[in-house]
């Protein structure tokens, strides 16, 4: 069916020509009575473009919200449906134009591009017939092929889907959430451009895994060369998360659900396409922070795999000496492709401050804003763009007036860093004689490179629970004790004072159970109480501590102690 469709595409036909003729080839290779595609359109409404087996006067005239019958459930969910009596199912919505009244079972598949929602795909048989895993599959596969014919924007323009604000020249002020802070002043960058796949169907499955295998191989060779570079060398949290991510490329059922899909008539990049489209869509409504920072790193390991079956090797590109980064998400490695000196900022539409990229942007002390719907619809190649960090807001297009403003803030914040260089080597002591300290509060260890340039007499506070956020599972002693060892060993013979875990309220571990949400999380199950509650992680904390002070003076404070009980 794959190449007879491929072939229905490839013909000298017009868009809607072809469509017609693809929903008769399901239709008899599916052995339904009916086979309807629907389309998106602007305004979040699915529009039915081609049917064989209901009213053809039906076609470009019914029209259904994401959300509404059993097609928007489909749409709104990017879940497949199979049933057997469809009509029964409390989302089914009747069209009387279309005639389905006589078909009692439906499967329906998204059809999906870039994670996205383009339309839906749908056949129906009028006895209740129980479709079977396989048949979901290829109508999946078939949907995959589909959405490149729905790409052209013969069917529906490109620029239908777009917001109004977005296709406008004048100036837009889009709020997000601040994730790291800073001010960049440039043009936009457009991160990770989609990865046209000529070919998708693949005639020798055993041909496309060893293609998948060696693709796979020098995919790893490429992460280790990463982790060899200079810039890796001095260790630190976006080290220890190249090492996480080297891990998670490494996992065999992801492997295995791409060699799945090559065994349904793919070749190997298409394959990858499928099974990251399909954890694109599953992952859209996981609020989960440890399986939503997981699915990021696994879409950018499925691109990078992506180009090294297509012979498009990863590594750095060609940009402008001022560029802001634009993406829906990415990955710690795809960031460090780029050319640090030349990045001013980083977009994100998704992100999280204990995002691994966040991370590692705060590393190379980027403003970052994230959590910026729509973004990639609004902001084009080369667009001017301001993104304040401080307060997690992004300009695009801004005014003269705009610009100017933040020039002067970003040279009054220079000039501000200027003095306090040379100030930062006087002795801290008030007029009337009284000394003051000033201590550092850090997180990470790439915070203790700001000890020496501010002038810091040391630690005040090392926040112990940011170690224990950004790791995929609970620190062993000897982890946390290596971390904690080189805390003093940058700190030298400054004072150190580190807190025990402050975990629970805003501050989750994502791979520990969910307790049950409380009025007042921030007052509720926290820090000591945390600690209290599950005694061998404060021991084995406490144990990490002796062990990296080896001999120095040890200074440790608990967290939101409210009660002498509690200490």
């Amino acid at each position: 069916m794959l190449s007879r469709v491929r072939a229905v595409m490839a013909a000298a036909a017009t868009a809607q020509e072809r469509l017609d003729q693809i929903v008769q080839v399901i239709a008899l290779e599916m052995v339904a009575e009916v086979c309807s595609i629907y389309l998106r359109r602007a305004g979040d409404v699915l529009e039915l473009f081609a049917t064989q087996g209901l009213r053809k006067d039906a076609v470009h005239k019914t029209r259904l919200r994401v959300g509404e019958g059993l097609v928007g459930e489909i749409a709104a969910h990017a879940l497949p449906f199979a049933l057997e009596d469809a009509q029964s199912h409390p989302s089914f919505a009747y069209r009387p134009e279309t005639g389905e009244e006589l078909f009692h079972s439906l499967m329906g598949v998204p059809v999906l591009r870039g994670g996205r929602v383009t339309g839906v795909l749908v056949v129906q048989n009028r006895t209740r017939r129980a479709y079977e895993d396989e048949e979901v599959e290829t109508l999946q596969t078939v949907a995959m092929v589909l959405a490149e014919l729905v790409a052209g924007g013969d069917l529906v323009a490109a620029d239908e889907l777009l917001p109004v604000d977005g296709i406008a020249l004048k100036p837009l002020r889009i709020e997000g959430l601040k994730l790291n802070g800073g001010i960049g002043i440039g043009v936009a960058v457009l991160h990770r451009p989609h990865l046209y796949i000529e070919r998708i169907v693949g005639d020798d499955p055993a041909a496309e895994r060893g293609r998948l295998h060696q693709a796979f191989k020098a995919m790893h060779g490429a992460l280790d060369d990463m982790l060899a570079s200079d810039d890796m060398a001095k260790g630190g949290e976006h080290r220890d998360i190249l090492e996480t991510y080297r891990l998670i490329a490494q996992d065999a059922g992801w492997l295995s659900r791409i060699e799945d899909a090559i065994l349904t008539g793919l070749s190997a990049e298409a394959a990858v396409q499928r099974v990251q489209n399909d954890l694109r869509a599953r992952m859209a409504g996981i609020d989960d922070p440890y399986l939503r920072e997981r699915a990021h790193d696994l879409d950018d390991l499925g691109y990078r795999l992506t180009q090294h079956l297509m012979g498009a090797e990863p590594g750095p590109r060609e940009m402008p000496d001022n560029a802001i980064l634009i993406a829906r998400n990415m990955g710690p490695a795809q960031l460090l492709d780029y050319d640090s000196q030349k990045l001013r900022g980083l977009v994100l539409a998704e992100g999280s401050p204990n995002a691994h990229v966040a991370i590692v942007a705060r590393a190379l002390d980027l403003p970052v804003v994230g959590r910026l719907d729509n973004i990639l619809d609004r902001v084009e190649e080369g667009d001017p763009l301001i993104i304040d960090g401080d307060h997690g807001q992004v300009y695009l297009r801004p005014g003269e007036d705009i610009r100017i403003t933040f020039e002067d803030s970003m040279r009054l914040r220079a000039e501000q860093r200027a003095q306090y260089a040379e100030l930062k080597d006087f002795p801290s002591v008030t007029k009337d004689g009284i000394a003051v300290n000033l201590l550092l509060n850090a997180g990470l260890r790439v915070d203790l490179m700001h000890l020496d340039h501010t002038g810091a007499i040391g630690i005040g506070l090392f926040r112990t629970e940011i170690p224990f956020m950004v790791e995929s599972e609970t620190p062993t002693v000897d982890r946390q004790q290596e971390i904690y060892a080189t805390v003093y060993e940058r700190a030298g013979d400054r004072p150190v004072t580190f807190r025990t875990l402050d975990a629970g309220g805003d501050k989750v571990l994502p791979y520990w159970d969910a307790e049950e949400s409380e009025e007042n999380p921030a007052m509720g199950w926290r820090a000591i109480r945390v600690s209290l509650d599950r005694p061998a992680l404060m021991r084995d904390q406490l144990r990490s501590l002796i062990r990296a002070a080896a001999g120095k003076t040890l200074r440790v404070m608990f967290p939101m102690v409210t009660e002498v009980a509690e200490f």
